[in-house]
């Protein structure tokens, strides 16, 4: 389970009497997710969401996170209200960790994904890459290209363990990817983890996207090329041409995309595909036994990458 950091009851109480949202009701830990804990906090006025802040997060980062969330919802992207307290502030201390109570989203994420869920993300991405354009606080990607290599080689003595010549193809897919990765293309914010489990669907349309602890200023066609990764590949494995096409032009029907920015898409997703790949086996050999949470499998997105690493232009991904 995704808890970190226990809460106890005292606690709880004296951090809620500094907001008007009554008093709690239940509070129960939120099983998903690996970054943070969460709790759904049950108060008089409704549920709300706790997140304490844990290992990845620098607190340094949190009024970015926590103001982007703001703006965003200010110009109707459907994401989750940092609540503030009485004193105005909307980030606090609670266990020794540093805490925000947010709005809770109603919705459940997909666990089959359909071509029409890929439209619907699609212009929910382009709508939430335009209402950043005005967003005037910064963050560079601490998971970006230049930090890719430093990444692996943090792992790279116990990538063979977890696959056969693993080693040796990441650094040949690295050498790659820094020798040609694209620059100078379009920026601003971008969500950089939009999975299916940080978005939430009502009666087929979108009525939330989540968890930005990971969003920065970086290439905004990486955000999509993250999402052709996370949503476009079925569970064994194939590239769904049909729901990469349907995302594009989701995408493309509220900010149409340059010629640069479609020839990139194809290097942009060998990209998103070795970050999540190396973070993922960072975890695998650094997660101890025993713990709470079992960390994601890399291999999976070691079939992406290669996969990738075969497609010649974008039309070889339906995206003309």
């Amino acid at each position: 389970m995704a808890v970190y950091t226990e809460v106890t009851d005292d606690a709880l109480d004296a951090f809620l009497e500094q907001y008007d949202v009554g008093r709690p009701l239940s509070c129960k830990g939120i099983a998903e997710g690996v970054e943070n804990s969460n709790y759904l906090v049950t108060t008089e006025t409704g549920p709300l969401i706790l997140t304490l802040y844990e290992r990845r997060v620098q607190p340094g980062d949190l009024p970015f996170f926590l103001g982007l969330m703001d703006h965003l919802a200010g110009r109707g992207i459907p994401c989750p209200t940092p609540i503030r307290g009485r004193d105005g502030r909307s980030l606090r201390d609670l266990a020794g960790r540093p805490a925000a109570l947010i709005e809770f989203l109603p919705g459940m994420w997909p666990r089959r994904i359909t071509p029409h869920h890929c439209d619907r993300l699609g212009t929910a991405l382009a709508r939430l890459h335009e209402a950043g354009l005005d967003f005037t606080m910064t963050r560079p990607n601490s998971l970006g290209p230049a930090d890719w290599r430093p990444l692996f080689e943090r792992c790279a003595d116990h990538a063979d363990d977890v696959h056969p010549g693993l080693a040796a193809e990441l650094d040949a897919a690295l050498a790659d990817l820094e020798a040609g990765f694209p620059k100078d293309l379009p920026t601003g914010v971008i969500h950089a983890d939009l999975f299916p489990d940080n978005v939430f669907f009502l009666r087929d349309e979108i009525s939330g996207l989540i968890d930005f602890y990971f969003a920065c200023t970086d290439v905004l066609a990486y955000d999509l090329a993250v999402c052709l990764n996370a949503w476009c590949f079925e569970t064994r494995g194939e590239f769904n041409v049909t729901k990469a096409k349907r995302l594009l032009d989701g995408y493309r029907a509220a900010r149409p995309l340059d010629a640069a920015e479609m020839a990139a898409l194809p290097v942009l997703a060998q990209g998103a595909a070795m970050r999540f790949l190396l973070t993922r086996l960072y975890d695998w050999v650094n997660t101890p036994e025993g713990a709470l949470v079992k960390p994601k499998d890399p291999l999976e997105y070691l079939h992406k990458l290669r996969f990738l690493r075969g497609v010649d232009g974008p039309a070889a991904l339906g995206l003309a």
